[in-house]
């Protein structure tokens, strides 16, 4: 079943207290559709490249079974992103954002791709989601969306608007307290499913995710212990394409709260790969076979059983 991911198409220059990277392959729909491709078949990419854009980068995205025919290539310079991760890589700096291309971008869907059933729209401006959402038409269909705290203060209207028309909205915990007006997330989360969309997941970065449905549907997933955290730029694209994956791989147009459930679990645990290198190159090399392993192990570690016979 067909997965449409439109949203930024980047590259990325990221410093870490230990390394620094330049032209990294960048932008949320490239992590998202990459991931998506890792548990499922039929991915197609929406977004723009400029003249400037590193060709390995798609060669390796369609290597990797992501369809570029929705991509499309400007004149001008790609959009790009400078950044500075410190200590703890919970905090980062952005030195410098080129929005290029992305500043006077219409997305246009192609007809074969319009009918898609599950559609993703990766962070970007809500009047692009909202452009993307105008084309897809196919009668049944899951939409997720991904948003930041940027579209939160600039774009509020247009970010209302895309809420009402989605299924499950993703986003990060300091945004979500943000755009719910509160601090405790779980108020957060309650508040944003009175937006619009069905179901909410809340980001916790290092801690997991939270997920919000109707009648008071929840479920808290953890995150997988990492040792090793290189850069966490695209982990929560990641989580998004992961999710969608999993959804699309079970056919779940319209899932069960329970096949959301999974679908975060796994999204979570597509995360940690891409956190382990730079940029994607460690999602790219990682094989279904770890995927499944790591998936085995956070069952054990996160199962438990009440010793009731000892209270």
């Amino acid at each position: 079943m067909k997965i449409l991911v439109g949203g930024s198409v980047a590259i990325d220059n990221v410093k870490t207290p230990v390394a620094d990277e330049t032209n990294l392959l960048g932008g949320s729909a490239s992590y998202a559709s990459l991931a998506a491709a890792k548990l499922a078949s039929s991915v197609h990419l929406l977004g723009i490249i400029g003249n400037d854009f590193p060709q390995e980068h798609l060669e390796m995205l369609s290597e990797q079974g992501v369809d570029l025919s929705g991509l499309e290539r400007s004149e001008q310079a790609s959009f790009t992103w400078t950044g500075e991760y410190h200590e703890n890589m919970n905090e980062r700096t952005t030195h410098n954002v080129a929005i290029n291309v992305l500043e006077h971008w219409q997305v246009s869907v192609p007809a074969e791709l319009a009918d898609a059933p599950f559609v993703v729209l990766a962070n970007m401006a809500p009047i692009n989601q909202l452009q993307m959402l105008e084309q897809c038409n196919a009668q049944e269909k899951f939409v997720v969306a991904d948003t930041m705290d940027l579209w939160i203060t600039v774009a509020n209207e247009e970010l209302h608007d895309v809420l009402k028309r989605i299924d499950l909205l993703v986003i990060n915990e300091s945004e979500a307290r943000e755009f719910a007006n509160t601090n405790n997330l779980v108020l957060a989360g309650e508040r944003l499913l009175e937006k619009g969309p069905r179901y909410v997941v809340v980001k916790l970065g290092e801690f997991g995710a939270k997920l919000f449905g109707p009648d008071g549907a929840f479920f808290r997933c953890g995150a997988w212990p990492l040792r090793d955290l290189s850069d966490p730029t695209g982990a929560g694209d990641t989580f998004l394409g992961g999710l969608i994956g999993t959804l699309a791989a079970e056919g779940a147009v319209t899932p069960t709260f329970d096949q959301l459930k999974t679908a975060v679990v796994n999204g979570s645990i597509l995360a940690s790969f891409t956190c382990e290198n730079f940029s994607t190159k460690s999602l790219e090399s990682a094989r279904k076979t770890d995927f499944f392993e790591r998936i085995d192990q956070f069952q054990q570690i996160s199962a438990w059983s009440p010793l009731k016979e000892s209270l």
